[in-house]
C-alpha cells in the first residue's frame, strides 16, 4: 500500500527537481536571473541585520539574568533571615516574612524569565545563521550561472 503513495511522490520530487534546474537556460532569462540575484542579494542583507541585532542584544540579555539572579539571591537571603526571625517573633514578623518570601519567589520567577528571553535569542541566532549560510549558497550558485551566461556570450 505504501508503495503507490511513494511513487506518485518520487515522480514529483524528480520533475519538480529537473523543472527547477532548467530554471535558466538561455541568454534570455539573464533579466529573471539578475532579477533573482538581487533579491537573494536583499534577503542576505536583510538577515545579516536581523543577525547582528541580535547578536548586539546578547550580551544586554545575559547582563539581564546576572541582575536577576543577583537580585534573587539577595531576596532568598532576606527571605530567609526575616523567617528566622518570624519563628521567635509576633505577627509583624510573620507578616514581614512573608512578604519577603512573595518578593523572593516574584526574583527568582524573573530570574527564569530572563533565562528563557536568552535561550530563545540564542536559538533565533542559530535560525539566523543557517538562514543566511543557505542564502549565501543560492547567492553562489545564482552567480556561477550568471558567470556562466556571460562566457557564453
Amino acid at each position: 500500500m505504501r508503495k503507490i503513495y511513494f511513487l506518485p511522490a518520487f515522480l514529483l520530487l524528480f520533475l519538480a527537481g529537473s523543472l527547477h534546474a532548467q530554471k535558466y537556460k538561455t541568454a534570455e532569462d539573464t533579466l529573471k536571473l539578475n532579477k533573482d540575484i538581487s533579491k537573494v542579494n536583499k534577503d542576505i542583507a536583510d538577515l545579516t541585520l536581523k543577525l547582528s541585532t541580535a547578536k548586539n542584544d546578547q550580551p544586554v540579555y545575559q547582563q539581564k539574568v546576572r541582575d536577576a539572579e543577583a537580585e534573587a539571591q539577595k531576596s532568598a537571603d532576606e527571605s530567609s533571615n526575616s523567617a528566622s526571625k518570624a519563628t521567635n517573633g509576633d505577627v509583624g514578623d510573620a507578616k514581614s516574612a512573608k512578604r519577603k518570601a512573595n518578593k523572593a519567589y516574584g526574583n527568582a520567577k524573573d530570574v527564569i524569565s530572563a533565562s528563557n528571553k536568552v535561550k530563545d535569542l540564542e536559538k533565533k541566532i542559530e535560525k539566523l545563521t543557517r538562514q543566511l549560510e543557505n542564502k549565501q549558497k543560492k547567492a553562489d550558485e545564482l552567480m556561477e550561472i550568471q558567470t556562466k551566461f556571460r562566457n557564453m556570450q
